[in-house]
């Protein structure tokens, strides 16, 4: 098949199928992934999905919203969130998590240290997701669409923290192309992590003396940013900490660039991101799920949703019910359910430095997608159902 061909008829399929999707308050970009699962169940494109330039776009995809993540994040609207919005968020993000590494432990047999990031990872929040079906239902500004944004927004800290310790821990502990490191090679993982950091700092430093208010064309600017992101990613593939140097790319361009700048940009990345790049990392991620052992073990799919799913009710009840009530603390731990592009991004991550396996991996995409599938629906039923309630200041 000819290349072009067939990232035309993923791009393709993504816009039509995606635009039924939006209707239905899903996110456009699932539709690569329903793409790539019907690859995984009956795939002629195979062998030019195992070609090296689709391969590398793929990467580069993960690459970006790895960077999408850094660049979003709200440092100054999480400095003013309340005390109730970073204790709920610790707790609630945390219980989920302590079940699902005892469910990836004990169910699929993965060590400890793999189980905990799995379910950390599992465990994290897609807010882009939730933003419509509360504007949609007039909860954003209530208190409990406030709250329920805050936890999402802080979310976001744990997001990042979960990626570095992912990237700090792969070159170390488990050596992809190696088990065993000699003093040399320490020195260099250690000296390449440093040397992020201080490309970071050193870069925002020089905001102060550097002034990119006078650069007009808004090209010029676009091509800084894309030199930032791939020498910070070109520092980190040197000892397996890439991902690191994506997200500290993200975050550096962020507070390195002046505020005007930023928004001219903004639109400009995550159309690279998401309209170029994202739809064929999610078709990647959906044709390498072994979807015939999806079918067969589907259970598997239900008892992950089952168990994340009240770990997340449970813990929204606990830590809410005095605060604003028992109708809305279930209703924020409905919301808070849905996860789509961080934890998926973590989890192929995980999958590509082979410390996850297929069969977990499948049924992590799986359950993934369930809950894009029914989180909306879910929340609409409620919200029509409990309106004035959930309404109401508390």
């Amino acid at each position: 098949m000819n290349f072009f061909l067939f990232l035309g008829g993923i791009f393709l399929f993504s816009f039509l199928i995606g635009i039924l999707l939006e209707k239905i308050r899903i996110p456009w970009i699932f539709s690569a992934l329903i793409l790539g699962f019907g690859g995984s169940f009956y795939s002629p494109f195979k062998e030019i999905a195992n070609n090296k330039t689709f391969i590398f776009l793929a990467w580069l995809g993960m690459y970006f919203l790895l960077f999408l993540i850094g660049f979003e994040l709200e440092i100054k609207k999480i400095k003013e969130l309340g005390k109730f919005i970073i204790r709920a968020t610790f707790f609630i993000i945390f219980f989920e998590a302590l079940f699902g590494s005892l469910l990836v432990h004990f169910v699929f047999g993965s060590a400890w240290l793999v189980s905990i990031l799995v379910g950390l990872s599992f465990a994290t929040v897609g807010e882009a997701i939730l933003i419509p079906i509360l504007d949609e239902f007039k909860l954003i500004k209530t208190k409990l669409g406030q709250t329920i944004l805050g936890i999402g927004t802080f979310d976001d800290i744990i997001e990042v923290l979960l990626i570095i310790i992912i990237a700090l821990l792969i070159p170390f502990f488990f050596g992809v192309e190696k088990t065993v490191f000699n003093f040399n090679e320490i020195l260099l993982i250690i000296g390449s992590i440093l040397i992020l950091f201080l490309f970071s700092f050193g870069i925002l430093k020089l905001k102060k003396r550097v002034s990119l208010m006078k650069v007009k064309k808004v090209e010029a600017i676009f091509i800084l940013v894309l030199a930032v992101f791939f020498l910070f990613l070109g520092i980190g593939s040197l000892t397996e900490t890439a991902a690191l140097g994506a997200l500290l790319a993200g975050l550096t361009t962020k507070n390195f660039l002046p505020e005007k700048r930023l928004k001219e940009i903004e639109d400009d990345i995550k159309s690279l991101t998401y309209g170029f790049l994202g739809p064929i990392f999610f078709f990647w991620v959906g044709l390498d799920t072994n979807f015939h052992y999806l079918i067969a073990h589907f259970w598997l799919v239900l008892l992950v949703i089952k168990v994340t799913s009240l770990a997340k009710l449970v813990s929204s009840y606990l830590i809410g019910k005095n605060q604003i009530g028992l109708k809305p603390s279930l209703f924020m731990g409905v919301a808070l359910g849905v996860r789509f592009s961080t934890s998926i991004v973590i989890i192929k991550f995980l999958f590509e430095k082979n410390l996850i396996g297929v069969k977990l991996y499948s049924v992590l995409i799986g359950a993934s997608a369930g809950f894009v599938i029914l989180v909306p629906f879910l929340l609409s039923f409620l919200a029509n159902k409990w309106k004035p309630m959930l309404q109401k200041e508390f």
